[in-house]
């Protein structure tokens, strides 16, 4: 079991189920996966994701508790190599065995090769890519502002942060986009003010749940902040019902309060998030 130091105190899970985690993983944390969400969690929202990069401390943050718990993964929506160039993941010493699973589980990077594996790209995906362009013109949202993220094969997204008014258009495209989605064989995933299109079967929740049994894990602990890492948090709440204990994290956020209201344990956003990495592995020493 780690030290206990007066340096970065640990905060209080308001759950019991959150206080629970924690001890599992303070107890034994060389059998602990600890698993993040990548925009809004490790790295800051902004307007172009692009342009979104990690929060200056998570690389350090991260290399300094990896080796001290059985893995650390990062669970995103994004294609695998993209959360690795814009994370800054690649040959850092620390972070040796630090996976990324990409489009929702659907691309997996291990630092251990610098490789990614995945499977064929779902027909749907490239059949909705050629409509958005169209449905966005007739239904006026791209002269307000709306506009389609490529996301590889695997996805493709609508945003509307730049919108006049983003929440109104993210509402009137939820239902022509629904429809889209259907004739393709694809579901639409919400979240801050974007549409994601893409396969059913494909979830942070999938993901998480066949990572942590692949390597026997027996405490997990899983950062988020948007409503794509709600099957996530439910993927903890079935293993913590099946005696995997779990600490379910927000990165607060005033614009998705779902996480917000089922989390054990809510920080100031990414630089929060940073600061809990840090509290661990002060408790960790």
């Amino acid at each position: 079991m780690g030290t206990h130091t007066d340096t970065d105190p640990l905060p209080t899970p308001a759950t019991r189920a959150g206080r629970e985690g924690l001890a599992a993983i303070l107890a034994d944390p060389g059998k602990a996966v600890l698993a993040f969400d990548f925009d809004g969690t490790l790295a800051p929202i902004v307007p172009d994701p692009e342009q979104a990069r990690a929060h200056p401390d998570a690389v350090p943050a991260l290399a300094a508790l990896a080796p001290k718990v059985a893995s650390v993964a990062v669970v995103t929506g994004r294609p695998a190599e993209v959360a690795v160039r814009h994370g800054g993941f690649a040959g850092v010493p620390g972070l040796e065995h630090l996976v990324v699973l990409g489009h929702y589980g659907a691309e997996r990077w291990d630092a251990v090769s610098g490789e990614v594996g995945a499977p064929a790209p779902h027909p749907g995906v490239a059949a909705v890519r050629a409509e958005l362009p169209g449905l966005l013109e007739r239904s006026g949202a791209a002269g307000q502002g709306a506009w389609i993220e490529e996301k590889g094969g695997f996805a493709v997204a609508v945003h509307t942060r730049r919108a006049a008014d983003p929440q109104a258009a993210f509402e009137a495209l939820r239902e022509p986009l629904t429809a889209l989605a259907a004739r393709h064989g694809l579901i639409v995933e919400p979240g801050r003010l974007v549409l994601e299109l893409r396969p059913p079967g494909m979830d942070k929740g999938v993901a998480l749940t066949r990572y942590v049994r692949e390597t026997g894990a027996s405490a997990v602990l899983y950062a988020g902040d948007d409503l794509g890492d709600l099957p996530a948090y439910a993927a903890v709440d079935r293993l913590r019902a099946d005696g995997t204990p779990g600490l379910l994290v927000c990165s607060g956020s005033d614009e998705v309060t779902e996480l917000s209201r089922q989390a054990d344990l809510v920080v100031a956003g990414p630089t929060g998030v940073v600061a809990l990495l840090s509290a661990l592995t002060s408790h960790l020493t």
